[in-house]
């Protein structure tokens, strides 16, 4: 087993199809390495073997539980063990009660999963803001607040460089929906309800660009119906993009959405982390969510930022023509820009860029310390580590 020093752990234990979780990460981590020394642990070669060409972080690959065991007793000095999802195997983890275990999440929104059970086996989960105070005491019974520690999200801090090129005189849509999820309850995705006929609005109206983003599960889904979708929506962006290639019309199916976000000028996304990053960073510009439940009054109440968008109902209810006319209602006239505005200190509280890495940072040492002054003089005991 690799020996390194360490005082931050980063793990992570699934496969490759969900390494963009971690991944979002990576940049904040590799800034708190320069505080507190940070290593990833994995328990997928695959998924390392991604990673490594990411980061210059260290990379420890322990696929069975008694390799865990030996590495976390040889990692005396680590100190805080940082969880960016609720994988089955983090219990594994979990169970070395010589360091302090935080949940750290890979995004903000309002999916269901967002407050789960899970979160009452970590010493502290870092939140956002208000919201996602108000979504795990509202939902979760008996969970101690005092877990909560509120952070915002750092990696909205980031500065990535821009992925489109500059496209005078028109104006960018992005249509970015998140994917089906793992149960019907999280399911959240528009793309075989809504896909199509949002990108042929946008397609119908002139000098605008179409740039399609989705979520990279919905790029590698077996659901049958979002898979015909999806490949509907990159024909009609091949077929516009081959009948006017200035305008600039494309797919990203990889790639850091953060990037793309600047060099748009309204949203049309679903209930996820996606819509709540535009609302931190582009709260000046328009943004749709979509509503694949039909359900008004729940949407209202679980997503709160659903009351300052323009929020899209399925296939009945939003036909091609009545949704071009909306989204070039909206390009011209922002009628929600103030509802925004106040919308993101609901999430994000009043924290400016810069922010929420400071904050991030300063929680993560002040763990450390806590933990090695809750062990300081006591015998390691390696029976026990984990």
């Amino acid at each position: 087993m690799q020996r390194i020093s360490v005082s931050v752990l980063a793990y992570f234990a699934d496969d490759p199809t969900r390494v963009y979780q971690l991944a979002q990460w990576l940049p904040v981590l590799e800034i708190l390495d320069q505080r507190e020394p940070v290593a990833l642990v994995l328990r997928q070669e695959e998924s390392a073997a991604i990673l490594r060409e990411r980061t210059h972080l260290p990379i420890v690959v322990a696929p069975t539980f008694p390799e865990l065991t030996d590495l976390y007793a040889s990692l005396e000095d680590a100190a805080v063990v940082l969880y960016c999802n609720n994988s089955q195997l983090n219990f594994q983890s979990l169970l070395d009660h010589r360091k302090l275990h935080v949940h750290i999440n890979h995004g903000e929104s309002d999916k269901q999963s967002m407050a789960s059970n899970n979160a009452k086996a970590y010493d502290r989960v870092l939140v956002a803001g208000e919201a996602a105070v108000q979504r795990y005491l509202g939902t979760l019974l008996e969970f101690d607040a005092a877990k909560l520690v509120r952070i915002g999200r750092p990696q909205l801090d980031l500065h990535p460089a821009a992925v489109l090129p500059e496209t005078p005189g028109r104006r960018t849509v992005l249509y970015a929906p998140t994917w089906e999820g793992d149960a019907d309850y999280n399911n959240y995705t528009s793309v075989d309800t809504l896909g199509p006929v949002v990108v042929s609005a946008a397609l119908a109206l002139p000098d605008v660009r179409v740039v399609y983003k989705p979520h990279p599960k919905v790029v590698t889904s077996q659901t049958p119906a979002v898979q015909h979708a999806h490949r509907v929506i990159l024909d009609l962006l091949g077929d516009a993009a081959a009948r006017d290639p200035e305008a600039g019309h494309r797919a990203l199916l990889s790639g850091d959405i953060l990037a793309v976000m600047p060099s748009c000028d309204a949203i049309v996304t679903d209930v996820s982390s996606v819509g709540l990053d535009w609302l931190y960073l582009c709260t000046d510009k328009p943004m749709f969510v979509a509503d694949r439940h039909r359900d008004a009054d729940r949407l209202r109440a679980e997503v709160p930022v659903s009351r300052c968008a323009d929020v899209l109902d399925v296939v009945d209810d939003c036909d091609v023509e009545h949704l071009a006319l909306l989204l070039a209602a909206r390009l011209e006239h922002d009628e929600h820009h103030l509802a925004r505005v106040a919308m993101r200190h609901h999430y994000f509280d009043d924290l400016q860029v810069g922010d929420s890495t400071a904050r991030f940072l300063e929680t993560v040492g002040e763990l450390v310390d806590l933990r090695h002054r809750l062990v300081g003089g006591r015998p390691v005991d390696a029976a026990n580590t984990a």
